[in-house]
């Protein structure tokens, strides 16, 4: 027979045991509990688009010296076709466009952390497919053959025999390679000022260079009259966005769909890039 004592010290145990088990029981519910509201403040908080128009502002990554997308104006706000588009899609969603200065290494993660809300001017490839999603090619973007008006280039057999400046290493190096025949004379730069100040001179009679930087040439030389020629590659840009937003990427993609279907990439083609905007160039 157990002593009174003993007979208490074991009552005293079993209460505790069972108190600790109860605590135990009420520490695991409640944390269960708070998983699962996390887990839904998680889903409430994925609706990119319902932020956005909670805040009144959409916050869009562009790159700040890319002309003719996105650069420094005289009075220092950003201009040119990305700001175009920004523009259109944040008064479609009746928001305020804040433009963030992006860089080549910051801007996914900027995307991923919500710093910003969708990316302009990015290039698809299966890598990025992996941490982001896509909506509409918006802008084109492609590599092409440049030439002054009065010369007849019509496809890469016409290269026979001219002499073309390219900047050396670069994609477009290694697609004027692929295409030129035998007997043309591909000149390599280090740079492309020195592409296109060979071309500019007469040193080259062509020039291969991307939209982006032939741009720039047809709105400056009104003499030397240049023209795109043909087109060697074509890769458009896309806007990216957080995976999972469908609601915001069918407001974008609703968007896009609206400024081509109106002529307004077109406007926006011809003022920045200072050629009409062809449909085809927006598919990958």
């Amino acid at each position: 027979m157990l002593e009174p004592a003993d007979a208490s010290n074991r009552k005293a145990s079993r209460q505790g045991n069972t108190m600790t088990i109860r605590t135990t029981l009420k520490s695991t519910i409640a944390a269960v509990l708070m998983l699962g509201a996390a887990g839904l403040a998680t889903q409430a908080s994925a609706d990119a688009l319902a932020d956005i128009t909670k805040a009144g502002t959409i916050n869009v990554g562009v790159f700040a010296d890319f002309p003719p997308f996105s650069s420094a104006s005289a009075d220092m706000s950003l201009k040119g076709y990305d700001m175009d588009v920004a523009q259109y899609i944040a008064d479609t969603l009746k928001v305020k466009l804040n433009p963030v200065p992006v860089t080549g290494q910051n801007r996914i993660p900027y995307l991923n952390d919500h710093r910003v809300d969708i990316l302009m001017s990015v290039g698809y490839s299966k890598e990025r497919e992996q941490v982001i999603d896509f909506a509409a090619a918006y802008a084109p973007y492609y590599i092409a053959v440049i030439g002054p008006a009065a010369m007849s280039v019509k496809g890469k057999e016409d290269l026979a025999g001219k002499s073309i400046s390219v900047n050396r290493g670069t994609l477009e190096d290694t697609s004027l390679t692929e295409a030129a025949p035998a007997s043309a004379d591909i000149k390599r730069f280090d740079n492309y000022n020195s592409v296109i100040q060979a071309f500019i001179s007469g040193q080259t009679q062509l020039m291969v260079v991307g939209n982006d930087v032939g741009a720039q040439v047809l709105a400056k030389q009104d003499q030397l009259k240049p023209e795109q020629k043909f087109q060697l590659l074509t890769s458009p840009s896309h806007i990216g966005l957080n995976k999972n937003e469908d609601a915001l990427k069918k407001a974008v993609n609703d968007a896009v769909a609206k400024m081509l279907a109106d002529g307004k990439l077109d406007e926006s083609s011809k003022a920045w890039l200072k050629t009409p905007l062809n449909p085809d160039n927006l598919k990958d």
